[in-house]
């Protein structure tokens, strides 16, 4: 299921959300233009959880040591990197249409603060769940799966019109926020379990444990970075007026 849209309008032009998107953006552009140093830069501002727990590596023969910075910073820079379009394109797809609705339930300001700490959390989780990889995660999905997570909260019952691709079927359908978006997580969850004992040190794939844990922390930190007495448009949510 790939989703397209949803029917719950924002009170408030999401500044933040379309910010986040446009840096996502121009820094995906940057990595274009890398070329062979590209690498480098997934090396120094990716997360790499081998990395996190080491006090130093070689390169070259040389000794180098790991400080507290090369541990703290790419847990901040690996969420504006991408490894390909379509790894750029598809996150950025599920922020368009879930991060607005999100930030307009925060406010702008708590959005930001709640998006980045997502982002973390998640890049934590995947270091605690892959500690001996050496293999750098980038992207923001973890960070996403934090907007996904405090979504499916806050409007488990807005519509949320998905592409549907089954073999030779093709189909437009709406469907509850909770549908869709419970039966990601459940897929990410599953994909997470089932990657355990898989992934070594020299292999690579999706952190599925980066979006489980910014999709656990998403659903946590709402209650912490809501606004109280929030009125959407659209139809009537009671359950979000607190």
């Amino acid at each position: 299921m790939i989703p397209l849209k949803d029917d719950i309008p924002s009170r408030t032009f999401p500044i933040v959300n379309v910010t986040l998107i446009v840096i996502n953006v121009f820094f995906f552009l940057v990595e274009v233009s890398l070329g062979d140093k590209l690498q480098y830069v997934f090396n120094s501002f990716g997360v790499v959880p081998a990395k996190f727990f080491a006090s130093f590596y070689i390169v070259d023969d040389r000794i180098v040591y790991i400080g507290i910075a090369d541990r703290v910073i790419p847990l901040f820079t690996s969420m504006f990197l991408h490894g390909g379009w379509f790894h750029l394109l598809g996150n950025m797809l599920y922020l368009w249409i879930f991060g607005d609705n999100v930030e307009d339930r925060m406010g702008h300001l708590r959005y930001l603060v709640f998006y980045i700490s997502c982002g973390i959390l998640a890049s934590l989780t995947h270091i605690i769940f892959n500690p001996s990889s050496n293999v750098p995660s980038v992207g923001a999905s973890g960070a996403i799966a934090g907007v996904l997570g405090a979504y499916m909260l806050s409007f488990p019952t807005a519509r949320v019109v998905v592409l549907v691709v089954l073999f030779f079927y093709i189909d437009f359908v709406a469907l509850p926020a909770l549908l869709v978006l419970g039966f990601w997580f459940v897929m990410q969850f599953f994909s997470g379990v089932l990657s355990l004992g898989v992934q070594s040190a020299s292999t690579g794939g999706v952190a599925w444990w980066a979006h489980i844990g910014g999709f656990v922390a998403g659903m946590v930190l709402l209650f912490i970075f809501r606004k109280k007495n929030y009125r959407p448009l659209g139809r009537d949510l009671w359950w979000i007026r607190r």
